[in-house]
């Protein structure tokens, strides 16, 4: 079994709504999610998020506490990514979809039952206490 170490950026915008991106690619292509991606080979979880943030949004992280983990099926039987949450904070840059995604917006708790979300995204969001 071959693992991938990824991360997630969890950024909530003080008005409870959370920063998410939509999908150019695989897994989960034209689905809505936070931002993140692997994490680079002598890098740390906190500089992979505020890396991958910025690549896919324009703006510049603070990065905070882990606030979860957990694994995810990869594009084979024999991948699965192990996936480290974090939360961030946005500290500067302008807002535009990046490199890996098709879109990026704020999104609500109310907003996001009506969109196509990565799987069990919503759960998680609500654990970390996303949108209070």
């Amino acid at each position: 079994m071959r693992t991938v170490a990824a991360v997630g950026a969890v950024i909530g915008d003080g008005q409870g709504r959370v920063l998410l991106v939509l999908r150019r690619f695989p897994p989960e292509a034209g689905c809505w999610s936070v931002p993140g991606g692997r994490i680079e080979p002598g890098e740390s979880p906190g500089d992979a998020v505020a890396r991958e943030v910025l690549e896919e949004t324009g703006l510049r992280v603070q990065v905070g506490a882990t606030l979860g983990e957990l694994r995810i099926p990869g594009p084979d039987a024999d991948t699965v990514y192990d996936i480290h949450d974090l939360a961030a904070t946005v500290i500067g840059g302008g807002l535009r979809a990046g490199d890996d995604a098709a879109d990026v917006r704020w999104v609500g708790r109310s907003e996001l039952a009506g969109l196509p979300v990565t799987d069990g995204l919503a759960g998680h969001l609500e654990r970390y206490g996303a949108f209070d």
